[in-house]
């Protein structure tokens, strides 16, 4: 995973040296505090899925090439079906009905645009999925939600301003980088709207983090490599953006203001065969 990659020291070193991160001196208010104690990474994912959800219907001509994380989960489990032990069995039917549950739920708002409990609780319950794809743990919180988390994603969802996720043109929902993705293990984006290249952060923190930094310059990185979204011709990222939810608040940033192109090829070099090093095809693993 791209996330991992760049937490090893020499590729931390690497991306500060070739990368400007610009100055962040924004100041504004926490609108959506954290309801409960619970791992915030869950309530991040089921965001994540609420508001490509939204985006879906504002968005018509939205691309979503990939299924659901949850659904290649499923579609594990249905390959495996003959060969699994009884715990297997109960995660395979609770995992296939979330799926059908959210899938009638996703329909329903589609076509009515009310943010119902029930699309709220699919959100919820396809992140616990995500979760124990992602980590091969967690198995029994497959499913599990609870009242404050339902609503505490309401309360993201209606500090979403339409207008900056609005477009009649291309919209990316969830995209890979092609052959490039396998480069770091698997990397997929959150969101592609025109130009502009988005990572979702669903934090209590309004901080321009290094890490976080380092990972939405890894993913334009991966699209020069690749292609955001498999595209041909490849799209034209002019902007990179990180969403910070909890505050409605849309941090963007121009590529020409962070990228030295006289350095950067040379630095894709160095990407590349340094990926290769830390991801051999063969170490690639994946949970589920």
């Amino acid at each position: 995973m791209l996330t991992s990659f760049i937490k090893a020291k020499d590729v931390r070193e690497k991306f500060d040296q070739e990368f400007n991160k610009p100055e962040f001196l924004v100041n504004k208010p926490l609108l959506v505090p954290p309801l409960s104690i619970r791992s915030s990474k869950t309530i991040g994912t089921a965001f994540d899925y609420l508001l490509r959800f939204r985006l879906q219907r504002l968005n018509p001509q939205s691309i979503e090439r990939r299924p659901w994380i949850a659904e290649q989960c499923l579609n594990f489990y249905v390959e495996e079906e003959k060969h699994l032990w009884p715990a297997d069995k109960v995660n395979f039917a609770k995992i296939k009905k979330i799926i059908s549950d959210a899938k009638t739920s996703l329909s329903s708002f589609l076509e009515n645009g009310i943010l119902s409990d029930a699309i709220i609780k699919s959100a919820l319950e396809l992140a616990t999925i995500d979760s124990y794809k992602r980590s091969g743990r967690g198995e029994e919180l497959i499913g599990i939600t609870h009242h404050e988390d339902v609503q505490e994603l309401r309360s993201l969802y209606q500090v979403v301003r339409d207008e900056e996720f609005k477009t009649e043109n291309l919209c990316l929902l969830n995209p890979t980088f092609g052959s490039a993705s396998e480069l770091v293990g698997g990397a997929d984006a959150d969101l592609v709207i025109d130009e502009t290249l988005i990572d979702i952060k669903t934090t209590k923190s309004l901080k321009l983090e290094a890490a976080a930094f380092r990972q939405i310059v890894g993913y334009y990185a991966l699209h020069q490599l690749g292609s955001v979204g498999e595209l041909e011709p490849k799209a034209k990222i002019s902007k990179l953006a990180i969403y910070f939810s909890r505050f409605g608040y849309m941090h963007t940033m121009n590529v020409s203001d962070i990228v030295n192109p006289k350095t950067f090829p040379d630095f894709l070099i160095w990407f590349e065969k340094r990926a290769k090093e830390e991801f051999p095809p063969e170490g690639i693993w994946t949970p589920c």
